[in-house]
């Protein structure tokens, strides 16, 4: 019976250790996703900027 309780901690843990590993995966992703959209942001608003050739409604 004791061992029986060993066997269920241990895999609890190794389920445990495996969710931790896969969260740190999924947040390492995550901030390089939002690292490469704002970079493609601030492109889009540079190039928007230098394209951006007319008028404003005084005229100046």
């Amino acid at each position: 019976m004791e061992a029986e309780v060993q066997r269920r901690i241990a895999e609890a843990r190794a389920r445990s250790e495996q969710e931790k590993q896969r969260r740190v995966e999924l947040a390492a992703a995550r901030r390089a996703g939002l690292a490469r959209r704002h970079a493609a942001k601030l492109r889009r608003l540079a190039a928007a900027a230098l394209d951006n050739q007319t008028l404003s409604a005084s005229g100046a």
